[in-house]
């Protein structure tokens, strides 16, 4: 358990599949966190991340958890189990910080939390882009009035699917997965970041084709069998009275949508891919003819995956709240389960869930940190 000091918290990781790589790069950059240890079901992947990123020890998932000088278990497992591994770890006595989605359903993603408060410990989740420089500026504008008060929001994440060029593609039509699933999360956190929390929602959704045929490498011409929806049109009413539109899709070929837009009464604010840190920022106040770009305020631009993990390591020293939280990734969790209610029963969905927005980055942070 991490005690009062100004160290780094001492990070085990359970998966080290391709997402792992960036968290064991950037756990060199940020002051808040090292990898001291990792494991997976397949041991040599653990042990070829040991010989490429020099931490300690390559272990089993029980000699994991089992190890005293793990403070925070980092779960970078399939979705499927990220709730199981997450209880396993808090059982241990560690605060867990997992990959999206925080679990596959709401009672499992509450579930999670309720352990985590009865042993004395935290959850964080990502994403945590809403903490890069693009999104950052987004908040900053908003919150100083750049587009007046916000009136509503539309966000798009449309794509032909991840079978052209994912090694592994059936996971993104199964359980947990789809479009909502996968990349929801990066769109819902970020409107949530930047307009607070969503107070009911409602949707259509379909499977558009039982089948996806595999295209890319090792798994050419085979067929996966699709149980999830493909395209999801869902709209959300926040609690501050904004009224936001979100489609996600894995069956649109080619688009011009925006990422996101965000619309005010003296303005509209394009927001930049929600999936990345940087810009582009671009604003245009009513009146005007053309849009200008808005330069950015925070830093965290290039790929700074584990931010949001180094900040909740800061966090638990200093006893304030964290950022990338359980109860942020539980809000969203509740959001995009209730749009494939809403579609299922035709009806509007109250979330049984409520976040308060999380804080802002201070200006002018040294890269590595999170407080001024």
């Amino acid at each position: 358990m991490i005690e009062s000091g100004n160290g780094p918290a001492r990070v085990g990781v359970i998966g080290c599949g391709n997402i792992s790589g960036i968290y064991f790069e950037n756990g060199r950059r940020f002051a808040g966190y090292e990898v001291i240890s990792a494991a997976d079901l397949d041991p040599a992947r653990a042990d070829a991340a040991k010989e490429k990123y020099g931490f300690a020890r390559a272990y089993s998932v029980g000699e994991l958890l089992a190890d005293p000088e793990v403070d925070i278990v980092l779960n970078l497992t399939v979705p499927a189990v990220h709730a199981t591994v997450g209880l396993s770890a808090i059982e241990a006595g560690k605060h867990v910080y997992a990959e999206k989605p925080l679990a596959t359903d709401r009672a499992d993603g509450q579930r999670l939390l309720d352990a985590a408060a009865s042993a004395g410990v935290r959850v964080g989740s990502a994403p945590d882009t809403f903490l890069g420089g693009g999104l950052q500026t987004c908040r900053n504008l908003i919150d100083g009035g750049g587009i007046g008060t916000p009136v509503g929001a539309t966000a798009f994440m449309l794509g032909s699917g991840p079978e052209s060029w994912h090694p592994n593609p059936a996971i993104f039509y199964g359980t947990g997965a789809g479009p909502m699933f996968d990349m929801g999360p990066y769109y819902l956190t970020a409107l949530i970041s930047l307009l607070g929390p969503i107070r009911r929602v409602t949707g259509s959704a379909r499977i558009t084709r039982a089948e996806r045929t595999v295209g890319s490498e090792p798994l050419k011409g085979q067929t996966i069998e699709v149980t999830v929806p493909t395209h999801i049109a869902s709209v959300l009413d926040f609690v501050a009275g904004p009224v936001a539109t979100l489609v996600t899709s894995f069956d649109v070929w080619a688009n011009e949508t925006p990422r996101i837009e965000i619309y005010g009464t003296d303005g509209t604010l394009s927001v930049p891919d929600p999936n990345t840190f940087g810009g582009p920022v671009r604003l245009r106040k009513t009146g005007e003819e053309t849009w200008t770009e808005v330069p950015l305020t925070h830093g965290y631009a290039n790929n700074s995956r584990g931010v949001g993990l180094a900040d909740m390591a800061v966090a638990l020293r200093s006893g304030r709240a964290h950022r990338a939280s359980g109860d942020l990734a539980l809000h969203v969790l509740d959001a995009m389960e209730s749009i494939h209610v809403a579609s299922a029963e035709d009806r509007h969905v109250h979330l049984a869930s409520t976040v308060d927005r999380p804080a802002a980055l201070p200006t002018g942070l040294k890269d590595g940190a999170s407080d001024g």
